[in-house]
Order: structure tokens, then sequence, then C-alpha cells
């Protein structure tokens, strides 16, 4: 008696929509089974794979094939595909895995390409092989082809967007609907709060990293779009992604995630979230905080201006160098030190003299309330101008709210007076989207009026500037000697060493994100975070003198783009 070899069948289909309508995989199916009874074949198992690709081995219940048909002894002696390019549209990973099954006595047949065993049909699936791989790659052409001229018309092709907007038809051509994204107001606020708490933090810290606001979102319960918890790598996407400043960039990334050429990008012009000079900021806060731009030790060292001090002639860095076997301490060029006096002259500074300079001067010139509320002073008058902007908006989300509700009471006196039948689908659909305008805007003006008081709270008085710049001159110097570099790096973020002069130089922003902040938990003994963010500008400080080390000090904050 023979007995009957053991099949397993393979389907697969593309795409995930593909799967959802059943396209290919109930006809596979159906043809699989009756090949098998065809040929005498006894049915074992079945690997359905719905929505995945066939150019890589990244799929599931491949792999669970594969598996099974390596193991020893295999569950089946035969794995049966409709056609080979179910198996894989990849010529080396088709051959790999064919070899692979073969070694362990599994074959490979297709239903609608039989083939024998003998050396002619051997190079007959080859060829195929090549054809279908070719095939893939040409549609995969074609089809991004499509995909690039639609977003370059600025329409939004099909993915699952960003969080903070939803997807809406835009216009209809023939039977294609053509979609652009628009701001989900339910999700909006979670963007600007992840934005806003990089940048200035909660009022009780100085700006967050990703995992802090990480596990500020998901101690508050702001769940995710699907109602989960926040990951590090989701916040950090959030935050990197220029689509909320109002630039979704398409083609940006190839099937390996590299980057693609610059030119091959196409930018789709979408609703801003938030405004580019802030997502600016977010960019520049996490790049300070990347080991690959600030080693740990430039943050957390125990010299004074490591990370800040530059040669004021070639911009270089400047290290620490000693003498007398360790008992006098110098910053110098890193440059001259590791390429000789042709990159540059070089400088060289007492390490001690040049952190009193630094540190008194900003303790003596820039920590005075009048000069704090003159440096600050338009800075200032911009926050207040948002916050007016916000109010404006929140009366605006305030007034839709009791207009529905008044549309609402309308519709419920019709139905009382039995001029509306209650019964009718059309009325009850009103009402539900009545119901849900109006649900949304309160949420969003609870939303809106929360962040509102928060930053109410952030407001900087002169009280704080007095209580900033007396409890900072305090607590800069430690007891014993040395300084707090952390609450000097609150203050500048960057300074420059040249011949006769010190160059020290910091951002109004930063500054005023430290005040609002930090500067309760500084008063309380906190050391403030801060955003080494920096851009070279002279302004109308005059020029000082310091007898201590024989430099001319000038003291640069940024103009009027803070």
């Amino acid at each position: 008696m023979t007995v009957p070899l053991r099949a397993a069948l393979y389907l697969r289909v593309s795409t995930a929509r593909q799967a959802e309508h059943d396209v290919s995989i109930p006809d596979q199916r159906k043809q699989g089974e009756a090949y098998c009874v065809a040929r005498g074949y006894e049915l074992t198992e079945t690997f359905v794979e719905p929505g995945n690709t066939a150019t890589n081995d990244r799929r599931p219940e491949f792999q669970r094939m594969i598996e099974a048909g390596t193991s020893k002894p295999s569950p089946f002696d035969v794995v049966v595909v409709h056609s080979f390019s179910r198996f894989f549209r990849d010529a080396f990973e088709m051959e790999y895995y064919y070899r692979k099954l073969g070694k362990n006595g599994v074959r490979l047949v297709s239903i609608t390409q039989e083939l024998g065993d003998d050396p002619m049909h051997d190079m007959m699936r080859r060829i195929m092989a090549l054809f279908d791989e070719y095939q893939s790659k040409e549609n995969a052409k074609h089809v991004l082809r499509a995909l690039k001229e639609n977003a370059r018309q600025g329409f939004w092709n099909g993915s699952l967007p960003p969080i903070g907007y939803r997807i809406v038809a835009a216009e209809q051509r023939g039977a294609k609907v053509k979609k652009k994204l628009e701001i989900d107001p339910l999700h909006a606020d979670t963007v600007r709060l992840a934005f806003k708490l990089a940048l200035e933090g909660d009022g009780t810290s100085g700006p967050m990293g990703v995992k802090t606001i990480t596990k500020h979102l998901n101690e508050r319960r702001i769940f995710t779009r699907d109602g989960g918890r926040w990951g590090i790598g989701t916040v950090h996407r959030m935050l990197t992604r220029p689509t909320y400043a109002g630039r979704h960039e398409f083609n940006k990334r190839g099937k390996s995630k590299e980057l693609k050429p610059a030119e091959e990008v196409i930018a789709v012009e979408v609703p801003a979230i938030i405004d580019q000079a802030m997502f600016d900021a977010v960019q520049a806060h996490l790049k300070s905080r990347s080991p690959k731009v600030a080693h740990p030790q430039v943050v957390g060292g125990p010299t004074l201006l490591t990370g800040l001090i530059h040669c004021g002639k070639c911009g270089g860095a400047m290290t620490i160098r000693t003498g007398k076997g360790g008992r006098y301490r110098y910053y110098t060029c890193s440059m001259k030190a590791r390429q000789g006096a042709t990159a540059c002259e070089g400088m060289t500074v007492a390490m001690e003299r040049l952190d009193d300079l630094v540190a008194n001067h900003l303790a003596e010139r820039l920590l005075d309330p009048d000069r704090l509320e003159d440096v600050l002073s338009e800075v200032l008058d911009r926050r207040q101008d948002r916050s007016e902007r916000r109010r404006e908006h929140i009366a605006e989300l305030n007034r839709r709210a009791a207009e529905t509700e008044l549309r609402l009471k309308r519709l419920y006196d019709a139905i009382e007076s039995g001029v509306a039948d209650l019964d009718d689908p059309a009325l009850k659909d009103r009402i539900s989207g009545l119901k849900a305008t109006r649900d949304q805007a309160r949420a969003d003006a609870e939303r809106a009026s929360a962040l509102l008081v928060s930053s109410a709270q952030q407001a900087i008085t002169p009280t704080m500037l007095r209580d900033f710049a007396s409890t900072a001159r305090r607590r800069i110097r430690l007891e014993g000697g040395g300084y707090r570099r952390d609450h000097l790096r609150a203050l500048a973020q960057r300074v420059e060493v040249d011949k006769g002069e010190v160059r020290i130089m910091g951002s109004k922003s930063n500054l005023l994100r430290v005040l609002a902040a930090n500067g309760v938990a500084t008063a309380a003994g906190g050391v403030p975070t801060v955003v080494p963010k920096w851009r070279k500008r002279w302004d109308s400080n005059p020029r000082t003198g310091c007898p201590v080390a024989g430099f001319q000090v000038w003291d640069t904050r940024p103009g009027s783009n803070p």
C-alpha cells in the first residue's frame, strides 16, 4: 500500500486591504485543496499570510512554515503554492529557501507552474524567479511614481496619519477620492503639550527629555490615539516629525530605512499644529542632549566650562591641560594641541582665573533685576500676545459649544412638539453629530484653559526676577570655593576666549524658560536644567574691564529672534 505524501498549503496576499476583502486567499485555498485531492496528497496544514510582501522573509507564517519544513522529522513532504511568486519575489532568497527545504526532503510545487526535477526544469524555475523579481520591482517603481505625484499635488497617500491629524476627503476624481490631512482637535493638544514640555517643562522643572515626557504623559493618563500608553520611541518620533510644523516629508526613507537624497523627498503642505520656531527650538534641544553631540562628561563632568568654552581664533573647543604634576590647570585650544600651530596659534588660559571671570561677570552684570527685565522685555511681550490669542481661541470654542447646545435644544423641542420624528435615521445622525461637536469643543476648551492657567502660573513678575537674581548670585558659588555648573549654564552656554577678551553668549528665550520653569525650584535649592541653543550676535552691551585676569568681557545676547 502506497503512503500518500503529506502536503502543506502556503497562501499569501500582498496587502492587508486584500486580506480584509478576501481577495485571492479563498481562491488560492480552493485551488490548493483541489490540487492535493487530484494528486493524492494528504493536506496536513495550511499557512495563511494576510498582507505581507514576498520580497523579504519577514513573514510570521512563512517563518513558521520554514521552521516546520526544516525540522526532523518534517510534518509534511510537499509545500504547495499557487505560483512561485506567492512563495518569493526575490530570486536569491527563493533559491536559498528552496534548497533549505530540499535538504530536509521537502519539495516546493506550484499549482500553475508545474515543473519536473531535471536540470532543464530547474533552470526554468530560476528564470521564473528572476521574472517575478523583475515584475515586483517594476510594479514598485510605477506605484512609487504615482504616490510621489499624488504627494506633489498636496494629497495624502493613505497611510496612518501622525497623531494629531485625521484624514478627510478633499475631492473626487473619477472613482478615486483624493484625501488630505486636517488637525484632529482631540489629539492636537497632546502634541502641543509634548513640545511645550520639551521646551519649557511643566512649571516645576526645566525642559524635559524624551523619557521624562513619556513618563509625564503616562502618569497623567494622557493616552495615545488607540488608548495605549506612550513609549520613548513614539514620543521621540513625534518631537522630531516636521509634519507638525506644517511640512510633511514623503519618500524620505527607502525600504531599508536609509535616508534618500534631498531631491527625492516630496514636501507636502499640511496644517501646522506648532509654529516653526518652536519646532526648531525643540530640535536644537534634543540635539544638544544627544550623546553623539555632547558626551555625558560634558554634561556631568566636574570642570566648570567643559563643553562651553571655545577658542576665539579658530572656533574649536578648548580642553584641560595640566602643569607641574597637576598643580596647575589650563584651558587650551584643542585644535593647536591636535594639529599644531598651523591649525591655530592657540589660546591658553588659567582655569581658575577664567572660571572666576565668567561667573563673577554673570553674577554682577546679568543677575541684576533691572538688567534681566530689560533683556527679556521683548520676549515677555510676545508671550503676552500668545496668551491673548489663546484666550480668543477658548472664547471661540465656548461659543461653538454653546451654539451647538442651542441647536440640540431646538431639535429636542421639535421632537417633543411632534414636528420631528425621533425614528428618522437622518435626525438621529444629526443629533449624534451635534453631540460630538459639542463635546469636542468643550474638551478642547478645557484643555486650552488648563494650558492658559499653566502659562499664567509661569508669568514673570518683578518679584520673581529679584528672587531669581538674588538666589542665583548666592548659589552659583559653592561653599569652600568652586561653582555650580548647572546654575552657570542656565545663564550662558558658550564662552569664547580671544586675545585680551572673553565673549560670553546666551539665549533670551532660554533664559526666560529657566526663569519660568526653574525660578521656584532654584529658590528652593534645585538645579536648573538648560538647553544649549546659541546664535552669535553682538548687542549694545558695553565692554567692561576685568582686573582679575586682564581680559575685556563681552556679554552677548541674541537680538530680535531669541
